[in-house]
């Protein structure tokens, strides 16, 4: 009787020590576990991105020739497209024929310029013999050696031509601020030939962007949609070029899991194409903004329909890729895994 009274006494006090001693194993287990975590951010909003661009020329043309297709890896310079050069020659051969009349006008000009200066040094000869005849009348008009109507002709004639000698000085003016107000300016320098240079130059700009090139190594997709005959408007897109080199990973974090991230923190990739393989990579930037600022319709946070949302922070992540590593496409989805380095203690609870 007495051992049993023992036993019950000793599960009654064992029962509370149990029970405290469970929830002690909990709260010390959570503890621990909360103490160790905060270090990694994981992110499953994340995807491959690339450099790209729409292929498209400036000017407008019957598409010609097309040497690349579907898929195919080219380098920075490789001809992409050509469109049919002939009008553009025909614009450049008219600008060169405009530009060299250019400089044949503007050369007669200078040489007009000099002929009005000759004219007005026969005309001044003129006005002098005209003066030293009329002088000589008025002289003889008071003798009688000349009658009165010889007189006012030799003064009129004087009178006409000092007035035809300041025409003509005005008219070589006029012809000297065409030049410019140098009469010995190379015509290189005149505005008419700039403009008739200009006009070359542009028709050249045009013939050359005849022929699109790649500005950077990549792979074309999308070749198909353009064919040789099809007429290309101008900044219509032909197809695509996307780069194998320029790549980099876009994730985009909760602004709640962004209070560790730094620049240069470690990153572990894996992409869902090619489970089992991980990439090491690390943080190269992290964006000034929201991904929600730059969209077509953003929060209008000061009205009063407001509505808090968490927020997603887009971050680029650069990649460390390896000669042996598979290919990688944009748009693929990825599973990152920043290392933050951060630790946790007890004072983050207060």
């Amino acid at each position: 009787m007495s051992a049993t009274i023992a036993r019950r006494s000793t599960a009654r006090l064992l029962r509370p020590i149990l029970m405290l001693g469970g929830i002690a194993i909990v709260v010390v287990g959570a503890a621990a576990y909360w103490l160790s975590g905060g270090r990694y951010v994981g992110i499953d909003d994340a995807y491959v991105r690339a450099a790209k661009e729409v292929i498209a020329t400036d000017v407008s043309g019957i598409v010609m020739d097309i040497p690349v297709r579907e898929g195919q890896k080219v380098a920075t310079g490789d001809v992409l497209l050509r469109l049919d050069p002939r009008p553009f020659q025909i614009a450049v051969a008219a600008a060169k024929a405009n530009l060299g009349g250019t400089v044949s006008s503007l050369n007669a000009m200078k040489l007009e310029y000099k002929r009005m200066l000759r004219d007005v040094e026969v005309k001044q000869a003129q006005v002098a013999a005209d003066q030293a005849n009329f002088e000589r009348f008025a002289a003889l008009v008071k003798s009688g050696g000349v009658t009165r109507a010889e007189y006012d002709n030799a003064r009129f004639q004087l009178a006409a031509n000092q007035q035809s000698a300041e025409a003509l000085k005005v008219t070589a003016e006029v012809q000297l601020a065409r030049l410019g107000g140098d009469p010995d300016v190379d015509v290189r320098h005149m505005s008419d030939y700039l403009q008739a240079q200009a006009r070359l130059d542009e028709a050249q700009r045009q013939l050359d962007h005849t022929v699109i090139h790649a500005p950077f190594g990549g792979i074309v997709t999308q070749v198909e949609s353009v064919q040789p005959g099809m007429y290309l408007a101008a900044a219509t897109a032909a197809f695509g070029l996307i780069s194998d080199e320029r790549i980099w990973i876009e994730a985009n974090p909760k602004e709640t899991e962004l209070t560790h991230v730094k620049l240069g923190d470690p990153v572990q990739l894996s992409v869902d194409t090619y489970p089992g393989r991980a990439w090491n990579a690390a943080v190269e930037s992290i964006a000034p903004n929201s991904g929600s600022e730059f969209a077509i319709l953003p929060a209008q946070n000061t009205s009063g329909n407001w509505v808090k949302v968490v927020q997603r922070i887009p971050v680029r992540i650069k990649i460390e890729r390896r000669d042996n590593d598979p290919p990688l496409r944009a748009g693929m989805s990825v599973q990152v895994e920043i290392d933050t380095g951060h630790i946790r203690s007890w004072r983050d609870l207060f």
